[in-house]
């Protein structure tokens, strides 16, 4: 399989040991499986490199729209639009795509090569022997990379199902590898990695960027509660499993919700307040955030930037499906439907509104290059993660489940909500994740575990298998698993078959 191969090849750049400098330092040397260095700063280059991939959640190959990894998974929802052609949005718009649409390759590249960098750190660091690397260091070192590992695969069985599963780093080039049943990669790799990580000291939160435990338990609890639902169906046990998960991360403190929704798109914020865990950028080096230009109105003219994308935008049904009154769909809260451009002094009017959660004003008015981090895991999240799991586990809302959905209605200027039935109180959960993480590349997701999808024109929840957008598009049993790129299978026979309807 090529990006298998490529795992075996790929060089790993040596960092500076402090973590919120690994986006700015310069390459000075790399190193390979091969390599036979001891020293604090190589084992935190080990460390290092298996948050290098992370960025693969934004985008991957430069130069191609398919690069914009991140579109993929809000164009799958039905609810957003695109203004550009080159993005090839029509083939999720009328669920046309195939093996070789954009995207799919792309994520499997990108999360592949960050197992590969985890791989080899965990293979090498325990040999490590220094002054100063204490066993409880390198304990949390490998807890950092094991949760990495976890979360590149979590991301890749949400996508494609059964995937093959590699935890070493190869030794030769016979890498044919076939393919592991979701399920047990779920139970040999993400949760043993997961719960290793666990076990670590690892601060509580690190506002530099790297693992903390307060993201160890976050992404835990967020796997548990897609291994309680569909597709692995794993049940109760697994919802009381995210709770108790998403529970520590609420009360251990540490993490607030910030006052404003615009808090979040301050780059001073960035690791800070409800930010549990981001994908660390600068607009200081080459790889800046690219959600800021990626969703600006297509040539508008509103900003700095030659290319303004328009790469994606809210369908009017989904902005029309938020309560009265709701802040977050009001101007400049979650969208924005004009802008004044600081140069001309001229306000443009957009023919609908745009999202403006990644809007940096720095960037849009002066240097191009976005500061904001990509979050992964806010404490929003985790609050109706608890909501929803322990309202499954315990077959009825409890005080602080109602209390954490409050949490989020207050912040949106929502009047409460009461004691509701198992099932009123679950759509409720449902529908604030829906508004709340709207183009965060949660709803796919959402939609994955719980087989359903809210009407935005019926208010209705509809099955997923079956649920028509308002494009006229039909979800069927094929939009359950994404295909496997034909570019993978092609090298690698043991990949096929291919998933249902490819």
């Amino acid at each position: 399989m090529k990006t298998i191969k490529n795992i075996l090849l790929v060089g790993l750049v040596l960092f500076a040991c402090s973590c919120k400098k690994f986006l700015k330092e310069e390459p000075t040397s790399f190193l390979t499986p091969e390599s036979n260095v001891s020293s604090v700063k190589v084992a935190r280059a080990f460390a290092n490199s298996g948050y290098q991939n992370l960025q693969g959640f934004l985008s991957g190959q430069s130069g191609s729209y398919g690069g914009n990894t991140w579109n993929l998974m809000e164009f799958m929802t039905g609810k957003s639009g695109s203004d550009l052609g080159q993005t090839g949005y029509v083939n999720y718009q009328n669920l046309t795509y195939s093996t070789t649409s954009f995207y799919f390759d792309t994520w499997w590249q990108q999360m592949y090569l960050g197992i590969g960098a985890c791989n080899l750190a965990i293979g090498k660091i325990p040999a490590i022997s220094a002054p100063g690397l204490t066993d409880e260091v390198k304990n949390n070192m490998l807890a950092e990379v094991k949760t990495l590992r976890a979360l590149y695969y979590f991301q890749l069985v949400r996508m494609y199902g059964a995937v093959p599963m590699v935890t070493e780093t190869p030794k030769d080039l016979n890498l044919n590898i076939p393919r592991t049943a979701a399920k047990d990669i779920y139970d040999k790799v993400i949760i043993p990695d997961l719960l290793a990580a666990e076990k670590s000291t690892l601060p509580w939160k690190d506002n530099t960027g790297k693992v903390s435990m307060g993201a160890v338990e976050a992404l835990l609890a967020d796997v548990y509660l897609t291994y309680a639902g569909a597709a692995i169906n794993g049940g109760k046990t697994f919802y009381a499993e995210s709770a108790k998960r998403s529970l520590n991360v609420i009360q251990n403190g540490g993490y607030t919700l910030f006052p404003e929704y615009t808090d979040m798109i301050k780059p001073a914020n960035k690791n800070t307040g409800e930010f549990i865990f981001q994908v660390q950028y600068a607009a200081s080096v080459p790889s800046s955030n690219p959600l800021t230009p990626l969703t600006i109105p297509n040539f508008s003219g509103v900003s700095q930037y030659s290319d303004e994308y328009g790469s994606v935008y809210p369908t009017t049904q989904f902005l029309a499906s938020f309560a009265a009154g709701d802040k977050r769909v009001q101007e400049k809260q979650f969208f924005y439907s004009s802008y004044t451009n600081t140069k001309t002094g001229k306000k443009i009017t957009f023919r609908s509104p745009y999202i403006y959660k990644w809007f940096d004003s720095t960037a849009v008015n002066t240097t191009l290059k976005s500061d904001l981090n990509y979050t992964l895991y806010r404490l929003a999240d985790v609050e109706l993660m608890y909501a929803e799991a322990s309202n499954e586990a315990e077959g009825a809302p409890n005080a602080t489940a109602i209390l954490m959905v409050n949490n989020i209605r207050a912040r949106a200027k929502l009047a409460p909500i009461g004691v509701l039935t198992q099932s009123a109180f679950e759509q409720e959960v449902w529908l604030q994740r829906y508004f709340e993480l709207c183009f965060e590349n949660k709803m796919w997701f959402d939609m994955l575990r719980t087989r359903k999808v809210h009407n935005d024109v019926t208010g209705n929840w509809d099955n997923f298998i079956g649920h028509k957008t308002v494009f006229g598009a039909t979800f069927t049993d094929k939009q359950l698993l994404f295909p496997l790129p034909k570019q993978e299978t092609d090298v690698n026979p043991k990949l096929l078959p291919n998933n249902p309807g490819f």
